[in-house]
């Protein structure tokens, strides 16, 4: 129990109007489902209760449950005054003034140098959002999926309009893919309820998916990528092993799910074609109606009844759902392609406690900045900066900036040709 605080339960955040002193070890200790506390800016939280009614998800607050959340705080909250409210009934002290302000081995001089870099990103006003680029963008997705639908309209349902449709269509849902992750990490509008209404029509009615299905599955991803058990990006539930360590741990216990020294091969056949017409789509419809997400599901319904309304007098009920799945094929080898070129032949690994800076910049790496690359990846090419400091402004990122800082301390900061990073997934 910390110095001069009262007795608490474990699971209520401190009602007393005594504040406690708390040392990293105790801190340290509150990291179970059950006992949450967290640091953000040396203050200690209790967040036990609080986790469960999170908009973010409990698991991702949860994965910082007996660690130091300054960074992951400031970078998933930009407007952090109007969220102080809600951190206020869940204080419970402070650091002691004997303690450092970073737990475990986290660098200090690394912290201080994001904090000034950021600070200085602000003052730029590269955090602004430039609504008029993705308007847009949802411009030239709506004009794909009305030429779409024309093509076949008025050219007939033979094979190749068919495939020239599908196509087209694919090309609209991976590009819809793209603007509602712009959407859905708030960066457009300054007003966050802006951004969750125009993230709810793009990826509800524009995609047939949930908003808060991909919230809570991509902001964990955010918080801790490429991290065992709190990344879901790279849970691939027994399918491949990835990494370094997990294989071997694989190897050690004689774990055979799979033909892993093949894993390579039967990628090709499982991972870019399955993953957006098979997993997806199951996993977003059972999480929606398991959770009760009500007003995704309506959007998403708004999607399928567009659709089938469109296509089921072309091509009859079952030849519009085989142009369905034929389409989210497609996309899906685009979507796992582009996603995973930043991530998997990165570091993978159990949780290590490092800074922002060093998770973010490990676990990342970039693509070459070229007009293609930049409409083809959704500008995700530059996913260091994305990973790091959470921005969308396109050309005016901060590129030599990052560098110096990742000079200064020993990190690497890798950027690749398109091709080598489509490469170096399977390699």
């Amino acid at each position: 129990m910390g110095r001069g605080s009262q007795q608490t339960v474990p699971g209520e955040p401190d009602s007393g109007k005594a504040k406690g002193v708390y040392t990293w070890e105790e801190v340290q200790s509150h990291n179970s489902r059950n006992d949450q506390w967290l640091v953000i800016d040396r203050k200690v939280y209790n967040i036990t209760q609080w986790a469960k009614r999170h908009p973010g998800g409990f698991r991702v607050i949860g994965h910082y449950a007996g660690e130091d959340a300054t960074e992951a705080f400031t970078a998933f909250h930009p407007d952090s005054k109007f969220v102080q409210k809600f951190l206020k009934p869940l204080l419970l002290g402070e650091l002691a003034a004997t303690e450092p302000s970073q737990d475990r081995d986290k660098n200090a001089a690394i912290v201080q140098d994001f904090k000034t870099l950021r600070a200085q990103v602000e003052k730029q006003g590269l955090f602004q959002g430039q609504p008029l680029f993705f308007f847009l963008h949802l411009g030239h997705i709506v004009l794909l999926e009305a030429l779409g639908w024309m093509l076949v309209s008025m050219w007939g349902t033979g094979w190749i309009p068919t495939l020239l449709c599908s196509v087209i269509l694919a090309t609209a849902q991976a590009q819809a893919g793209w603007l509602q992750h712009d959407f859905g990490h708030l960066s457009v509008f300054k007003k966050s309820t802006w951004n969750h209404a125009v993230h709810k029509f793009v990826i509800g009615h524009l995609k047939g998916a949930s908003a808060n299905w991909w919230n809570h599955r991509h902001f964990q991803h955010h918080a801790k990528p490429n991290i065992f058990s709190k990344d879901p990006d790279i849970n691939t539930l027994d399918t491949f092993v990835l990494g370094q360590t997990i294989p071997v741990e694989y190897g050690i216990k004689k774990i055979k799910h799979m033909p892993y020294n093949h894993q390579h091969q039967y990628f090709f056949l499982l991972g870019p074609p399955l993953l957006i017409p098979v997993f997806y789509n199951f996993n977003i419809m059972h999480t929606m109606i398991t959770r009760r997400y009500w007003v995704d599901l309506a959007w998403a319904m708004t999607y399928y009844l567009r659709y089938f309304y469109c296509y089921a007098p072309l091509y009859g009920v079952f030849g519009s759902v085989a142009l369905f799945f034929f389409v989210r094929f497609l996309e899906s080898h685009w979507f796992v392609w582009v996603t995973q070129m930043n991530h998997i032949p990165m570091d993978i690994d159990h949780e290590k406690h490092k800074d922002w800076l060093t998770i973010q910049l490990q676990s990342t790496c970039n693509i070459e900045q070229s007009f293609f690359n930049d409409w083809f990846s959704g500008h995700l090419n530059f996913q260091i900066e994305h990973h790091f400091l959470f921005l969308f402004s396109l050309k005016l990122v901060p590129h030599d900036a990052v560098r110096a800082l990742c000079e200064k301390h020993g990190i690497p900061y890798q950027e690749k040709t398109l091709w080598r990073g489509l490469a170096d997934i399977v390699t």
